[in-house]
């Protein structure tokens, strides 16, 4: 994919913390359970910790008990990618930012209504801005 903000592994490693860059850039993940948005629920919206682009509204969160931040949908305009890995012996669909191609978590068949999808997201990969008004 031809992403808008394209950066060197050099330029990410010096934004980026060495946490976020192993999970953003290198496709890592975070423990469960361990994540700052797992039990978060304020109003606003979550972004990418990359680079700022908009994903999800606060309304599309919900509480799977899987151990890390769960939505049941994305923002429209977030057209996240979504790509097959194969990695660690499973094969499953990692989300990927469509402004960047950092790394988000993965999606999975088994969450709730409206959709059915659980975007399964590290906390890591967001940043949260809080509802004004």
């Amino acid at each position: 994919m031809d992403y808008k903000i394209r950066k060197s592994e050099e330029e990410w490693q010096a934004e980026l913390s060495p946490e976020e860059y192993r999970i953003l850039r290198q496709a890592g993940t975070e423990r469960p359970f361990t994540g700052k948005y797992n039990h978060f629920y304020e109003e606003g919206t979550y972004s990418c910790a990359a680079c700022d682009f908009a994903l999800f509204d606060s309304e599309q969160k919900f509480n799977s008990g899987c151990g890390w931040p769960s939505f049941w949908g994305e923002l429209e305009s977030a057209n996240i990618e979504q790509r097959k890995d194969t990695s660690h012996g499973m094969v499953r669909t990692e989300l990927l930012c469509s402004n960047c191609g950092s790394h988000l978590g993965h999606i999975f068949n088994d969450g709730p209504p409206p959709s059915g999808k659980r975007y399964c997201i590290n906390s890591v990969s967001l940043k949260f801005e809080e509802k004004k008004g």
